[in-house]
Formats: structure tokens, sequence, C-alpha cells
């Protein structure tokens, strides 16, 4: 996904939330230890070669075990054929109906069985179905999760979409199917179909499959759709699941992996080549995954264009009447093919369009050179027109939706947004699309991550959120922050809900499953804090060329950064308290003292008799210490005749993460301890000559997964201006919001 269309809802409505009381949510506690058996069974005996291969688990979430290094036929050397081990082809030809909304398809579906097993059944994805009626997997889990979905569509009568296959045929015989429910959902949910084969397909053998189909695409509500003669193509054609075998993303035995289409999943897919020809009438500006091929052929007011491209996973287009002359430009980086970007636009959003060309262009230089090199020769920004938003924000394999603003002023928030989504839709190109993570199973590994690049580069570009529009800013009001502050305040940091290894399905929340873009960016901002920044790059290049068309897990991405940086440990208990389960940050200074240390009222032995010091002799003797010292020091505005103790208790609330504490003194003197154990306090201790000011935990906010910043640091005098600054920020926020809502 896919940033939510609304786009102030997106950036504001959390972070609103986030400044509001929330209450504490409960740890969850770790599973006991179990003890091992005594002795290690014998393994089960092997499946016959033509049993039935089982669907993945309905409940699978993040992996905990790394993928074989032959997994998806081993890394990539660049000295193979193809970019990708290939293991589908789609040849498709489309007809577009503006008018009725509807697509004629036919395809041709040739897949290679890369299992050691017979295959006699296969599962096709029928995702345009969940938006066929009320009793599918996604509108049922939209009213469960409820609120704060995209942009939250109504459905009206008339709106609906749908996919129905015709003819399906394995040669000369027709192949049976049946609509199945992977995940427990609804018998009423349509989105997964079975189809039994008359021939099963061998071991290493290729399975062709001839059909038809037609899609009636609904108004835009999510991702796809029509509005008026704007037509966004997404999820659109009979998909197959993934035969995923042992070693791979934790598969013990060959699986299927063909989830349901839930509310929130979004895609999952083999790589391989893309043949497509679409046909629309004359006049329609047509984009799509891919390079075109040659001139269009137009016969009969109809005009046919054909798209290839290899090495994908997905497919999606667009087509338009009324498309702006679009923006083409080229780019060109090392390792990479000069890469054509052409920006589709409406005429109301024209501002739009070379801004989003720009920062397409950063994007790709960025990604390639943080990352890796983009392999493709083709890059499509389409921008929706008005009352299509829904369309914007989201991703496919070299295309990708933005957003579109009338106006674009510079340094204010409606800039930013454009740049963001354009930058983040891009990002994806590289997360989901080149290294084709599972986002039904693990979708931090691509919502989560790519906000996290996605923000680095904004990082690397010096630009933060200008929470502020053109008219604020002409008043003088113009607050900022960092990318990164505003990813924590809508990282659910008080109340996590789930573990960001959670699938996209099984959720508390609509919300929760909106933290795995911002909290999974704020634990990987608090790994690089801790592991250096340049580590952690070169850790993400490693994944990404050892990955890259093979479909990565979590447990990959774990063992990557804790092989590259070296620190296991810390890598191992950030995945274990965040990725595996959902613990709370929460450390807090409790108490800071600093105390003349002065005489003492009490007995002592002196010259082997005990002798008593009373308190008015203590005074006494504390006063005219005092008095020398001022004498001798006249000048001096710190110290004394007596050192300072000073006291600093930090306690624990949640998990144990690397903490820094400093103490500033009087004389502008600092020290500083480490804190890293899992005890839920401790306490420092300093006899110093100055008095101490202030401690101070997390000075470099090392760690925003934190619940509570405010109460990282402590003066021992009070002070207001920390009351007063976040009071200013906050209304200075609700003005922005305000403001965004009443211009855009």
């Amino acid at each position: 996904m896919t940033l939510r269309g609304n786009v102030s809802r997106y950036l504001f409505a959390p972070l609103l939330l986030a400044l509001a009381v929330t209450a504490w949510a409960d740890l969850r506690p770790a599973p006991a230890p179990t003890k091992p058996p005594e002795t290690t069974p014998p393994p089960p005996p092997a499946p016959p070669s033509d049993a039935p291969i089982a669907l993945a688990d309905p409940h699978a979430r993040a992996v905990h075990v790394p993928s074989a290094a032959t997994a998806w036929g081993g890394a990539r050397t660049g000295q193979e054929p193809t970019l990708s081990d290939r293991v589908v082809t789609y040849d498709i030809s489309a007809t577009l109906d503006p008018v009725k909304h509807t697509i004629e398809g036919k395809e041709r579906l040739t897949w290679r069985n890369r299992s050691d097993r017979q295959v006699g059944a296969v599962y096709l994805h029928l995702y345009l179905n969940a938006f066929a009626g009320s009793g599918s997997t996604f509108f049922t889990e939209k009213r469960t999760l409820g609120f704060d979905f995209r942009s939250d569509v109504d459905v009206k009568e008339g709106e609906w979409g749908h996919i129905e296959l015709g003819r399906v045929q394995q040669g000369d015989a027709p192949v049976p199917w049946t609509f199945v429910q992977p995940d427990g959902g609804p018998a009423t949910d349509q989105t997964v179909v079975r189809l039994d084969l008359p021939e099963p397909v061998a071991p290493g053998g290729t399975l062709t499959l001839d059909l038809t189909f037609q899609d009636q695409l609904p108004r835009v509500i999510a991702r796809t759709g029509y509005f008026g003669t704007f037509h966004l193509v997404g999820q659109w054609f009979p998909k197959i699941g993934v035969l995923e075998l042992p070693g791979e993303r934790g598969a013990t035995e060959p699986r299927w992996n063909c989830h349901e289409f839930h509310l929130h999943s979004e895609f999952y897919a083999d790589y391989g080549l893309f043949d497509v020809k679409l046909t629309v009438p004359k006049g329609f500006t047509v984009g799509a995954t891919g390079e075109e091929q040659g001139e269009p052929v137009e016969r009969n007011g109809l005009v046919t264009h054909r798209f290839v491209q290899g090495d994908v996973h997905d497919f999606a287009w667009t087509a338009d009447s009324r498309t702006a002359p679009p923006l083409v430009d080229t780019w060109t980086g090392p390792g990479s093919p000069e890469v054509k970007v052409r920006v589709l636009f409406p005429p109301e959003y024209r501002a739009s369009a070379a801004p989003a060309l720009q920062a397409t262009k950063d994007a790709l230089t960025y990604f390639s050179s943080t990352l890796g090199p983009y392999p493709y020769k083709t890059v499509t920004v389409v921008i929706p027109p008005m009352n299509a938003d829904e369309a914007g924000g989201m991703e496919y394999p070299t295309f990708f939706t933005a957003i579109g603003m009338a106006e674009v002023p510079a340094n204010t928030l409606a800039s930013y947004a454009l740049e963001f989504v354009t930058i983040h839709e891009f990002g994806h190109g590289y997360f989901y699309g080149l290294l084709g993570s599972n986002e039904f199973e693990e979708p931090m590994l691509d919502e989560g991550l790519n906000d996290y690049w996605d923000q680095r580069m904004m990082r690397a570009r010096g630009q933060p959120v200008h929470l502020t529009t053109r008219w604020l800013r002409r008043l003088g009001i113009a607050p900022a922050l960092a990318g990164f502050e505003v990813e924590r305040l809508t990282a659910m940091v008080r109340e996590p809900g789930d573990a960001l290894g959670a699938n996209s399905w099984d959720r508390l929340s609509s919300r929760s499953y909106g933290a795995v873009y911002a909290r999974t960016a704020t634990t990987m901002h608090d790994l690089e804090a801790h592991l250096g920044t340049e580590v952690m790059e070169r850790a993400f290049k490693t994944y990404y060329e050892r990955w890259k068309f093979r479909h990565p897990s979590a447990a990959d991405l774990r063992e990557t950064l804790a092989e590259v940086s070296g620190q296991r440990e810390l890598v191992e208990r950030t995945f274990a308290q965040q990725v595996y389960a959902t613990q709370k940050v929460d450390d807090r200074i409790e108490s800071l003292t600093s105390e003349e240390q002065r005489p003492q009222p009490g007995t002592s032995r002196v010259e082997g008799k005990w002798v008593e010091l009373t308190k008015e002799d203590a005074d006494k003797r504390a006063r005219a210490a005092r008095d020398a010292w001022d004498k001798a020091h006249p000048d001096a505005k710190v110290g004394g005749p007596f050192p300072y103790e000073t006291v600093v208790t930090v306690r624990r609330l949640g998990a144990a993460v690397p903490q820094t504490l400093v103490v500033t003194f009087a004389d502008g003197s600092t020290q500083t301890a480490r804190w890293n154990e899992d005890r839920p306090w401790a306490r420092f201790r300093w006899t110093t000559s100055a008095r101490a000011v202030s401690a101070q935990l997390d000075p470099e906010r090392q760690n925003l997964l934190d619940a509570n910043k405010l109460d990282d640091s402590r003066k021992l005098e009070p002070s207001s201006r920390a009351a007063r600054r976040w009071t200013s920020h906050a209304a200075a926020v609700v003005q922005s919001v305000v403001s965004l809502l009443v211009t855009l």
C-alpha cells in the first residue's frame, strides 16, 4: 500500500491522536521455555510424490528460520540469462469498454513446477472479487477492523466490481474449478479458486492453461477501478499462487501460498514474463508496467498497445481520454540502463506533474546508490484525476500512482506530501518489486522497510515535514518536524497492538496495521542509531544484493543485519522484542539529586577516642569553610569548599534497549553512563566539585520507540520551557491541519 488516499488524514490524524493521552498497554509475556525431548524422534516419512500439496497456514506471520542458500534458485550473480528465475509467463490480450467499465480478456498462463512433487491442482487469485459484494473477506474485515482504511470510499448501487472466469482449458481438456477460502474466510468470498487439473504436472514439468475472463471494474474503492473516463486497472487478471519449497520462507514441505484478498493485505507472486496487449478506444492515453513495443496499432476506432516486461511479478495499467500530454524524461545511473520516466496527469493537476517527475528521478538516484542499481528501463507515474483520490498511492512493478494537487506551494505540507508519496510509491519498486516480499504474511518487509528508507532519503536531503501552508507561512508560522519524529508519533509507542511481524489480517485494528509503516521505520531508525549509519546502509545493500528477485523473509533480513553489523546480540534482541513480539519501550529518569557533602553530626574516632560532632558544631564548620572559600575565590560562580554527590535513578518500564545517560554540572562539565541491562531500574552516583544541573537520557534521540520522551530529562530547578514549547508546537500542528483541510 500505499499511502492512504486522503493525505492529510494519513499524515496528521494519527499525529493528533498521538498528542492525546492514551492508556498504557499490557506487555505481552514471553512464552515459557520448553525442555527439549531426551531423544530426537525419527523424521516423519516423506509423503508420496502425488500427495496433495497443502496451503500455507491461514495465520502465517513473520518467519523465524532463515531461508536456505539455494532458495528460489540461489542468489542472482548477474551471469544468468534473466534477472530472475522466471517461474511463470502471462500472455494476455485485453479490451477495455470505457463506458461499461468492463474488460474482456484472454490469457495463456505457463507455469513451471519447481518442486519434486506431482501437482494435481493449482490455485489462482481472482482479486477483483473482493469488490463483488459485502460478503467478501475484504468487506467483512472492513466492518470488523473499522475506521481509517485508506480514504473509506463507500460503495453505491451499481458501483461493485468483479472478475468472472470463462473458459479454462489445459490443452483440449476443460478444467473444473472451485472457489476456496484458504484463510477460513466467509464462504461468500470468491477471491481464490482451485483448479483441478485433468493432467497433473510432473516434477520439473510445465503447465499451460488457456482461459478467458471478464472484469467489471468497480468505482474506485481501493487501489483499482474507474472514475469518469479514468481507469486504473490493477488486480485484474487470474493470477497463479506461489508454490513455496522447503527452505523458502520457513517452509519444510512444498506448500501453496495463495491467501484471500484481505482488507490490508497486498500481493505476493512468482517472478516471470508479461506480454500484454491492451486495446482501448482511439483518444485514450495508456500507461502500463514495462516497455511498449513499437507503435500502437489502430483498427476500427480501437488502438492496441503492446507492453512486455520480464522479471516482474505483477502488471497494472491505466487508460484515460482526459490525460494531458505526458511529461517524459530520462535518467541514468551507474549499473542501470537508461530509464524512461513518464508522468501521466489530468489537466487540473498540471502543477503536480513536474514535482512528481523530479521526485521520481531523485528517488532513482537515491535508491540505486544506497541499495542497488535499478534494473528496468521504464518508470511510469500516474496522477489520478480529481475525485479519484483512492486510486492514488499505489505501486506496481515499474508503474505507480502518486497524488495530485491544483497548487503545490514550495516548503509547505502540500509540497512535502506530493514528494513523499511519490518517493514512497517508487520505493515499493525495491522492497515489494525487486525483493518480492510477501506482503500478506510479512507486510513490514515492504511497507515498513520502505517507509524507513524513504525517511532516510528525506533526511539525506535535509527535508523536514513542513506543517504549514502558504498562507500560514506568510504570517510567519512555519512549524516543521524531522521525518522520523513524525513516524514516531504514529508508531503506537504507548500501546503497540501487534508485533511488527504479524500478518496483514490478524490485527487488533486498522490503526494497528497502519503502525506497520511507522513502527517499523522507527524500530529501524533506532537500530541504525546503535549500529551506525554506514553499517546499516552496508547491511541493506547486502540484503538487496543477496535477496533481489528471491522473496526474502524477516529471518533473512535479521540474519543479514546480524552478519554484516557483527552485533548479533543487539539485532536478535531487537527482532525478539519488536518483530516477533510487541514490547513497549519506556525508560525514564525517576529522580535527580545533587547534594553538597557538608560535615554531618555524629561520632567518630579521633586519636583513639570517640568524639561527637553536634549539629551546631557541624553547621559552624560548614559556615567557616564556606566563608574561607568565598574569600579565596571572590569571582567564582560555581564550586565550593565541599564536593557534591549526584545521584540519578532511572527506571525501565518496558523492553531493554541500549541507553546513554548524560549529567551536566554547573561548571559545564558532564558525566556519561551507559545503561544496557534488563533490570527495571538503575542508580548512578558521581562525586564532583560542582553541583549537577540536569540529567538527560538518550541525548542523541537514538531510541524513538520510547513511549514518552518528555520524561527522559530532569532538572534540579523546575522549568516551564518544555511545556511552553510543546504547547506551541501542538497549536501550530492543529492550525496547519485545519488550514490544509480547508485549502486542499
